[in-house]
């Protein structure tokens, strides 16, 4: 396939949504959000529902999702001489230091907060900034009565994108704790959930096995760096955020079991395809690995492992769009995201799916 320098524009990833296509909830029953199917090959789409996966993929497909856990990471509280402060944890479970607990940090607050700062959060939690370093800074947690972490689940609130509007005073009839959080979620460290995952049930899981669908985890925390627009108009010239993972021995043999017999390995959103491919990368192949993932994919990438993917769809100008650009043609996907919009799609997070093969 060939690329033109005009794919390397950031403007090049941009187009127009409507401000009501922006989902605030998830639908009530999470295998009933719609899914596009994209072919790739032919740009062909066809609209189905998401409980159509199990006729959808193929016996031989190997499903691969991305297990990790939304921790409650954003904290509410008050400078010691006054003043409103928002933390969010950005590396749970974070460093620890005898009885305290090091994290790094992106704190709201009306001006910078110098080292030696104290904050008190609720119950008994209490904070002193000790660096700021380019935009993040390292803050010292004590927290009383309670460990850090039982502290943080006692009070902390889930980090939603800043296009999912709840500002504490909203009426939603969902639970964000639970809603924005993967049925098979396991390891905790995320502040961002792995969005195409939000689609399944524990009921469409199983109808997936029994269609003889295998599925395996690996784990990547997703940081707030997903979020971060991209502010190049070179695409290549913008510094991709890196996020820890890692892959077990057991979904690293099935992922070369499935390649070595001819099946296809399907990924469950663009935080699994960074991660198969940057290890594919980094390694020469799929093994158990553990690290940091700075993978940015865009078109002109050749794909290593996956065949299949599974994701929700993008903010404009977004590294995911490009991604999925990458995996499909810019030009295909964009032609996909206009259908999608004019047949009703729900965009973003808790918005619905697409099936690119």
């Amino acid at each position: 396939m060939q690329y033109s320098d005009n794919m390397f524009s950031v403007s090049d990833y941009d187009y127009e949504l409507p401000p009501d296509r922006i989902a605030q909830e998830p639908v009530k029953e999470r295998d009933t959000s719609r899914l596009l199917h994209l072919c790739r090959d032919t740009g062909n789409v066809s609209h189905r529902m998401f409980g159509d996966l199990p006729d959808i993929l193929r016996p031989s497909d190997l499903l691969v999702v991305n297990n990790t856990e939304v921790v409650p990471a954003r904290l509410l509280g008050v400078r010691e001489t006054g003043g409103k402060v928002e933390a969010l944890v950005l590396d749970y479970p974070g460093k620890r230091r005898g009885d305290k607990v090091v994290c790094r940090c992106l704190i709201k607050a009306s001006r910078r907060l110098g080292p030696g700062t104290r904050i008190i959060f609720e119950k008994m939690l209490n904070a002193r900034v000790e660096q700021f370093s380019q935009g993040v800074y390292t803050v010292c947690f004590s927290s009383g009565i309670h460990d850090f972490e039982h502290a943080l689940y006692s009070f902390g609130r889930v980090p939603l994108p800043p296009y999912i509007r709840r500002n504490g005073k909203s009426l939603s009839s969902c639970d964000d704790r639970s809603s924005y959080q993967t049925v098979y979620a396991s390891e905790k460290g995320a502040v961002a959930a792995p969005t195409a995952g939000l689609h399944f049930t524990d009921r469409l899981l199983e109808r997936l096995t029994k269609a003889g669908i295998k599925t395996v985890a690996v784990t990547l925390h997703v940081g707030h760096g997903t979020f971060l627009p991209v502010r190049v108009s070179d695409i290549r010239e913008h510094n991709m955020h890196s996020e820890r993972f890692s892959i077990p021995a057991a979904t690293a043999e099935a992922i070369n079991s499935t390649l070595d017999r001819g099946g296809r390995v399907v990924a469950v959103g663009t935080t699994v395809v960074r991660t198969l491919e940057y290890t594919a990368l980094a390694y020469g192949g799929i093994q158990q690995a553990a690290g940091e993932c700075d993978l940015f994919i865009y078109p002109g990438y050749e794909f290593r492992v996956v065949d299949a993917m599974i994701t929700n769809f993008h903010l404009p100008r977004s590294t995911l769009l490009m991604l999925v650009s990458a995996f499909a043609g810019r030009e295909t996907i964009l032609s996909a995201y206009r259908e999608a919009i004019e047949y009703g799609y729900r965009f973003y997070s808790y918005g619905d799916a697409m099936f690119i093969e």
